[in-house]
């Protein structure tokens, strides 16, 4: 049993250092954390198939995993938002100044 506390350890860990980056809004961090997920919950599914892991703490474990999942979607999708609003802004403050250097030039139309 030793072992498959291990396991729950492990994902555990790794599910902090999701949320942390989460937090931080590191997405190259949570990318590189994101591909060790899988590896970590293999061993914990095999140990599961094998009875060796109590089916209630790997079910509340990968609960709390999807609920980090839909809320980093949540973030990233909100993120992706903000990011698209400035660069509209940015696009427009662009416009305006070349409209204004146009104008202030005196250049003919």
């Amino acid at each position: 049993m030793a072992d498959s506390q291990a396991l729950l350890e492990q994902l555990d860990n790794l599910k902090a250092e999701l949320d942390a980056a989460l937090e931080a809004q590191d997405w190259d961090a949570l990318v590189e954390l994101n591909a060790r997920i899988k590896p970590t919950v293999e061993p914990l599914m095999v140990a599961l198939e094998n009875k060796e892991m109590d089916p209630a703490e790997v079910r509340e474990r990968l609960e709390v995993l999807n609920e980090f999942v839909e809320a980093a979607d949540k973030s990233a999708v909100k993120a992706r938002e903000e990011a698209r609003e400035s660069l509209q802004g940015v696009s427009q403050n662009r416009s305006a100044a070349r409209a204004y250097q146009n104008v202030s030039s005196g250049r003919p139309k």
